[in-house]
């Protein structure tokens, strides 16, 4: 299960002055390992190859990711990084390093640091995966499409995931969020050496989907405020300006998936802030809110959360009675409005009512070419607290100076696309206003017909058209294309497309 996004510039520098060394006792900790790498998966390129071959799950991994040129060596690394509330915690991350004799699997070479997308599994683990097991996809995806190509890859699992010291998850919490990305960045160069021969070149590539994109675009953002090199960065599926699709979500379109996250971001934002909500009756219905603040992630599936009546089923969202407002034809069969609800009808009521008095102009719904594009996208002061706490992380107010790829699918019915149009609008009107050229940022919708001769996206958009295609013609239909739309569909191809883009900006000398 994947999606969403975090926080303001405010205090970023001042976060990330510690990373490295110096400074009080928590900052002197951050970044440094608890103990040695131990080792998860090791393959070869041929034996890596076999078994993805060997999968259904996997095997059309391999057609887009190409055969493994190297083999992977995994391990897993813990070290010390701040909570969301500025304390001292313990977390994990994979490191995938390239083996083989092959040339791109030799000498220095660049890291690829990436930001895994949501999951309601509190034992998550980047470093433990397998090609035939579909629960493990993405940690096989990132290890197909960057390792076995000669990329090294730093992949947190996030305070509150795998073992960590952290009682919750910072969820879109952006300014914990990319310090644990860049502690987890720092404790893997120092684990390196002890892992492989091969040197850093220090070429440092960005990535992430969903939550992850959100992730990567905050931790860019942080290390650019701080003076740290970064060579180029690919945000995928970002849900970047997160206080839109709050926003949507009390508007009359949820995203497919607004169970899970809205639990996650009040229980992140309450703990971030201390404001989002007096009583946490006032937004979740009483079945539920007496243990929904710190139920995600859990070591128990979603399955035997909602049997056990503790979550609702995941489309249980609002009460039948409530106004939906504005219709989404392609989420109409998911009955966002019925009973068991999680969210109370009046604290739907008020948040609407909030949004009407007092709007953000890059958040209209539905969103408009002036919305998209407008320089000033968070000149709003909310009264809700949910929707303070969505404005503070948004992304729109900072402009990137190194390249950058977005990535998705218009039909996304998880993180609406609009996310990635509003922030691109926003960087546009930025660019613009300093001078600096467009080409900076590369917009890629795969739904979008390719522009012809010269696209170097043409193949990720003429294999994402083929697997939509092929999943409508299977069974469930177009049904079958929504629930697996953001999750499985758009991932592989968006992935393709910025190893791409990595391969280009390092062909040109970036």
């Amino acid at each position: 299960m994947q999606k969403i996004l975090p926080f303001a510039l405010t205090g970023v520098a001042a976060l990330l002055a510690g990373c490295g060394g110096g400074g009080g006792s928590v900052e002197a900790q951050r970044g440094g390992l608890t103990g040695p790498a131990t080792a998860s998966v090791a393959l070869t390129a041929a034996q890596f190859s076999t078994s993805l071959a060997a999968s259904p799950a996997s095997a059309p991994l391999l057609q887009v990711a190409g055969t493994p040129v190297c083999g992977i060596d995994v391990r897993r690394i813990e070290y010390r990084t701040l909570g969301g509330t500025g304390e001292s915690v313990t977390a994990s991350a994979a490191v995938m390093v390239p083996t083989g004799s092959a040339a791109a699997c030799t000498g220095a070479r660049p890291i690829v640091l990436y930001a895994h997308g949501t999951t309601t599994d509190r034992n998550f683990n980047m470093a433990s995966f397998s090609a035939t097991n579909a629960a493990t996809g993405e940690a096989t995806l990132v290890a197909a499409m960057y390792a076995a190509q000669g990329f090294i890859v730093v992949a947190p699992n996030y305070a509150g995931y795998d073992g960590s010291s952290s009682s919750y998850h910072p969820y879109l919490n952006a300014n914990q969020q990319s310090a644990d990305m860049i502690d987890a960045l720092a404790a893997a160069r120092t684990a390196l050496p002890t892992i492989s021969s091969l040197p850093d070149s220090g070429r440092l590539f960005i990535s992430g989907y969903s939550q992850g994109g959100y992730v990567a675009m905050a931790t860019h953002r942080a290390m650019q405020a701080a003076g740290q090199t970064v060579t180029a960065s690919a945000p995928l599926s970002a849900p970047s300006a997160i206080s839109m699709l709050v926003e949507f979500n009390f508007s009359g379109a949820p995203a497919l998936g607004a169970t899970i996250f809205t639990p996650l971001l009040s229980t992140s934002w309450q703990r971030q802030f201390g404001n989002v909500y007096a009583n946490i009756n006032d937004i979740y219905e009483a079945q539920y809110s007496a243990t929904i603040d710190n139920l995600l992630p859990s070591a128990e599936s979603l399955t035997a959360l909602v049997t056990s009546g503790r979550f609702p089923a995941t489309q249980a969202l609002y009460p039948a009675n409530a106004t939906p407002g504005l219709a989404v034809p392609a989420l109409a069969p998911f009955g966002f409005y019925g009973p068991n609800n999680l969210i109370r009808a009046s604290y739907l009521a008020s948040t609407a009512a909030d949004i009407a008095a007092n709007r953000c102009p890059g958040n209209a719904f539905p969103p408009t070419a002036a919305s998209l594009t407008t320089a000033t996208p968070l000149a709003c002061t909310p009264a809700n607290g949910f929707r303070r706490a969505a404005v503070a992380n948004d992304l729109r107010n900072w402009t990137p100076t190194r390249p950058m790829l977005l990535c998705g699918g218009r039909d996304d019915p998880t993180v609406n696309f609009a996310s990635t149009q509003a922030t691109a609008g926003y960087f546009g009107t930025q660019f613009a206003a300093r001078g600096v050229p467009a080409s900076l940022l590369t917009v890629l919708d795969l739904a979008a017909a390719s522009p012809g001769a010269g696209d170097p996206f043409a193949a990720a958009r003429a294999g994402f058209a083929q697997a939509v295609a092929a999943t409508a013609a299977g069974p469930g239909g177009a049904a079958a294309v929504v629930t697996s739309y953001h999750g499985s569909l758009v991932p592989p191809f968006c992935s393709a497309a910025a190893r791409g883009f990595f391969q280009g900006v390092l062909a040109t000398g970036g």
